[in-house]
Order: structure tokens, then C-alpha cells, then sequence
């Protein structure tokens, strides 16, 4: 029988758990996984007490997740860690549009929508109307007809619509398909920073820690195309005050847009907007498949 000790733990764990794994990249996962985890508990003394503390956590994080609300998302992207496997598994190399984080209130199956449609369910008083344009391309500027985008947001109020109980279902949440031009066209409104949710374990790792839990304001996109690597990404707006203080890590310069004022007009017209509106022209360029 042996003896496990600090000095002969960590690797006899490490052997137990390699070798029989079931594939070559489990080995190295686990192997990874339990240097790095007693390599933590070692450099820092962790107590008994701290690691119940942490353990007791996760066990809050799992129990704040339901079908609106992913908190072990909100962990990963307020720690950086969906930033990172992000970044490793879509390097772009200065072709296509670059990626960042999905986020904890993705909802699938969003609703067609026709071309130039109104992702608006309800107008609040407080926000501006935004016209959204572009083309989807791929790396070499040809136009890529039939992609679609599905696109959503917060509302001026700071929520998403699975945040409040007072927004109709799919409010600002919409899959628009390009034309024969690769064009789309879609009306919302213009997006607002707010903070991630602080009611749950993320909000006091947040407080903790001594950060703000606000995100710069942006819209999301999803697009995917025959042929081509899907993309998931912001367009945020440009001058935020969080721009450069993202609370889970996302910006990036490239995806930065630049909203002006509507000219009016026959524009106005084509897209049925009322008054005065933003507009934002954004292109986004899809990977081909190799």
C-alpha cells in the first residue's frame, strides 16, 4: 500500500487517471487538468475552509442556470476563459470578420425575419431607432447570398427579453437571410451598455474581485452559410465608456461600428421608420470551408 503525500499526489493521481483513458486527447486533458488543479491548491495553501467555499460556489453557480439563464457561461466569459478558447479555436489571420464570446442569453430557433424587417416586439420611449445594413462576404469580398444572421440584444431598459417578464417573447431577437446580393437590412434600435447579472455567485466573484460587471453596448450575430465557417460576433458601438473594460473580456477593435445619424428620406421610407434614427453599416466576411 502506498503512502500519498504532497510530494507523490499529484502525479499518482495523474497516473491513475491516464493510464487507461479512453483516448489519446483524454490522457492529455486529464494529465493537464490535475497538474494544474494541485499545482493551484499548492502555490496558494489552500485551506479546508476555502475549498468548501469553492465547492459551495460551483454548487450555486450550477443551481442559478435554467433555460434563460447559463451562469457557468457567465463564469467562463467573466474569467476569460471564453475569450481564450475562443481565440485559439477561430484564428483569422486577418481574413474574415473576427469572432468573440456567444453569451449566457443566446436563445435558439429565433424567429424569421424579411428582409429590412423590425427586430422590435415593443418600442420603449427611451430608445433610439437604428437602422442596420451590410453585406456577408467571404475572405475574398465575394457577396454570399442565402447566409443567415441571427441577431440579438438587449433593449434600452439594459435587459434581454429572457430577463424581463414585461417583454413580449423574441423582443429584439431575429434570423434575417441575405439577398441575391449577399445585402441584409434590419431595423432595432441602438444598443445600450449594461451590467452582466449580479444577483448570482458571478456577481459577488465580481465584487470580490473589485470589478464592474458592465459590458460595452453591442449586437449579436450569428451567421452561418453554406459552405463557410460560422461566425459568432458583436458589432459594438463606438465612443462606449466600457470599451476598454468589457466585463467578460470581448472587445476588439475590428468589431467596433460606427452609428450615425439616418439621412431620411427615400431611406426612411423603404424601412418604414418614423423621426429620427442611427444607422450602422457593417460588412462581415465568412470563412470558406478548406
Amino acid at each position: 500500500m502506498k503512502d500519498f503525500t504532497v510530494d507523490n499526489l499529484t502525479d499518482e493521481v495523474i497516473a491513475a487517471y491516464t493510464a487507461k483513458a479512453v483516448t489519446p486527447r483524454m490522457q492529455e486533458i486529464f494529465a493537464a487538468l490535475i497538474r494544474h488543479l494541485h499545482g493551484f491548491v499548492k502555490e496558494v495553501e489552500l485551506t479546508e475552509a476555502e475549498w468548501f467555499a469553492a465547492i459551495e460556489f460551483l454548487t450555486a453557480t450550477g443551481k442559478k442556470c435554467d433555460d434563460k439563464r447559463q451562469e457557468f457561461i457567465l463564469l467562463s466569459d467573466t474569467l476569460g476563459v471564453s475569450m481564450l478558447v475562443d481565440a485559439i479555436n477561430h484564428p483569422k489571420g486577418g481574413a474574415g470578420t473576427e469572432s468573440t464570446v456567444l453569451g449566457p442569453f443566446y436563445v435558439p430557433a429565433s424567429p424569421a425575419m424579411a428582409f429590412g424587417a423590425d427586430l422590435r416586439r415593443r418600442h420603449l420611449p427611451e430608445a433610439e431607432t437604428c437602422l442596420v445594413t451590410g453585406k456577408v462576404t467571404d475572405e475574398q469580398g465575394a457577396p454570399i447570398a442565402g447566409s443567415t444572421l441571427e441577431v440579438w440584444q438587449t433593449a434600452a431598459n439594459g435587459f434581454y427579453d429572457v430577463q424581463d417578464a414585461s417583454a413580449p417573447e423574441w423582443n429584439l431577437r431575429g434570423c434575417y437571410t441575405t439577398n441575391e446580393h449577399g445585402e441584409y437590412a434590419l431595423v432595432t434600435e441602438k444598443p445600450v451598455s449594461y451590467p452582466v447579472p449580479t444577483d448570482g455567485p458571478v456577481g459577488r466573484m465580481l465584487a470580490a474581485g473589485g470589478r464592474h460587471a458592465f459590458r460595452p453596448a453591442h449586437l449579436h450575430f450569428m451567421i452561418k452559410a453554406q459552405g463557410c465557417e460560422p461566425l459568432v460576433t458583436h458589432v459594438f458601438v463606438d465612443g462606449d465608456a466600457y470599451l476598454d473594460s468589457d466585463a467578460v473580456f470581448a472587445t476588439k477593435q475590428s468589431l467596433v461600428g460606427e452609428f450615425k445619424p439616418g439621412v431620411g428620406g427615400e431611406e426612411a421610407k423603404r424601412f418604414g421608420i418614423e423621426g429620427p434614427y442611427v444607422k450602422l453599416e457593417y460588412d462581415f466576411g465568412l470563412m470558406r470551408v478548406r
